[in-house]
């Protein structure tokens, strides 16, 4: 009994470019325009506005490398799932395109580490979010801030698909907007040439001028490694959105084509830009955060408070992204039959209501546990998705090694976007990834905990997965 979702059952759409899915009930409510802005916004997440401070001070100027291994790590991985997405557009992405290559078991597996990473990421990015709405309106309590934008935002994807995207293209054109002015304010301030600017226009001196390049050692690299991959995590949604687009195939060719110009510039561009301004070991890198401090050494007035402003931009994108994301990865679970068959349902909107509110509960109750046990529960429940990044990149590299060649069996024309020098760097990014992870467990500390951790619980997830797998089988031959 073949019990792989065909290519119909996973709402294909690219024999009409224009067309709305007809065999999933999902709208294509989004627009090139929405598509464009989430391909270019999906890898900016809070991280690399919050988290960039502590990877300066762990490696010095040669935190650039870091991210340029890891963004070229993000590059392959995102070509590979090009090529798969752009044949076949997926709201399940890369999850049923693992259960059509792999087996129902890994599709499940991955599928559901999937869903549960951002459901924690829901949980801290609300609660990042009324951080600093609390710091504007102390009367309101954080809690309650917490509560209001999980609300708003739960509501606009109930209200359509369209809502998101709408939402998604502000949200996303304001981090982007951002960084690129900041770039561009900041290469002028490196060169003396910002009119009223306080910084001495040093040029790139301070890339070597306090320690050298590398003032921590070759080893500080892969440090920086462990502290930046996680902000990279995000730029997949564009596959799963592309499902729910006017033109799916046009769309993640696009937003493939763009992932090295958009890392090169929104985080190379704007890492190089702080370091340039200021020595890697200034204080004020860490006490105030990278992008306030580069801000403060050029002159900005009220330099926190814009930043703050970016930064809860960027965490109700995330946290925005985040519950479509989730939701329609339950969808498409939902749709294998791999999840609670009310998750596959839609409303007359081409919404799926009840994976929405399904994976908004969660994150409510992982809102809850950061609050009540945050050192505890929610620590384990963040250290438990830690390396679902990771564990997802390395199943999108072995999938596309099978799923080449399933594609090329069945439809050749669709493969419009080809892996560069298949399938040796796909076997080199397998090796990149499998690194980083045996590095974080050999360098101790949270890194290893976030390994372990997550280990378990894809362990855990995989063994319901076996089991289903023989059940059904069995059932098949009685």
């Amino acid at each position: 009994m073949n019990t792989q979702p065909t290519l119909a059952e996973e709402g294909d759409t690219t024999g009409d470019p224009g067309a709305a899915p007809s065999s999933d009930g999902l709208k294509a409510g989004l627009k090139n325009r929405h598509l464009s802005m989430i391909a270019i916004g999906g890898v900016i997440g809070a991280g690399l506005f919050v988290g960039s401070g502590a990877g300066i001070a762990a490696a010095g100027p040669a935190i650039l490398l870091s991210y340029a291994l890891v963004g070229a790590m993000v590059v392959f991985v995102m070509r590979m799932l090009g090529e798969m997405a752009a044949a076949r557009p997926s709201s399940g992405s890369f999850s049923a395109y693992a259960d059509q290559a792999l087996g129902r078991w890994a599709g499940f597996t991955i599928g559901w580490l999937y869903w549960f990473f951002w459901v924690v990421v829901l949980a801290v990015e609300a609660t990042a979010g009324a951080v600093i709405l609390e710091g504007w309106v102390p009367a309101v309590p954080q809690w309650a801030w917490a509560l209001i934008v999980m609300v708003v935002l739960t509501a606009t994807n109930l209200a359509s698909v369209a809502s998101y995207g709408e939402f998604e293209f502000w949200f996303a054109g304001i981090k982007v907007v951002a960084i690129g002015a900041f770039v561009v304010i900041g290469l002028l301030a490196v060169f003396g040439v910002l009119p009223g600017s306080d910084n001495p226009g040093a040029g790139f001196a301070h890339l070597t001028d306090a320690g050298g390049f590398m003032p921590k050692g070759a080893g500080a690299i892969l440090t920086g490694v462990l502290m930046v991959v996680f902000s990279f995590m995000g730029s997949e949604i564009v596959t799963l959105a592309a499902g729910e687009s006017e033109d799916p195939q046009r769309a993640v060719t696009k937003a493939t084509n763009s992932v090295i110009w958009r890392i090169g510039v929104f985080y190379l561009g704007s890492i190089f830009v702080v370091l340039t301004l200021l020595p890697w070991n200034d204080p004020s890198i860490v006490e105030k955060g990278s992008y306030v401090a580069a801000l403060d050494s050029i002159g900005i007035p009220a330099a926190g408070q814009i930043m703050n402003v970016i930064v809860l931009t960027a965490v109700l994108s995330c946290l925005n992204s985040g519950l479509y994301t989730a939701s329609r990865m339950a969808f498409s679970l939902g749709r294998r039959g791999d999840a609670p068959k009310g998750f596959a349902k839609v409303d007359k909107r081409g919404v799926p209501k009840a994976a929405i509110l399904s994976s908004v509960v969660f994150g409510f109750v992982a809102v809850f546990f950061n609050y009540q046990w945050p050192d505890t529960v929610f620590a384990f429940l963040l250290n438990a998705s830690g390396a679902v990044a990771l564990f997802v990149w390395l199943v999108i590299c072995v999938t596309q090694l099978r799923m080449r060649g399933i594609i090329l069996r069945e439809s050749p024309e669709k493969l419009v976007v080809r892996m560069w020098l298949f399938p040796y760097l796909t076997w080199a990014t397998i090796g990149m990834i499998v690194f980083v992870l045996g590095y974080m467990l050999y360098d101790g500390g949270s890194a290893r905990e976030q390994v372990v951790l997550s280990l378990l619980v894809a362990a855990l997830v995989l063994a319901v997965a076996l089991v289903r797998e023989r059940t059904r089988k069995t059932a098949a031959r009685g």
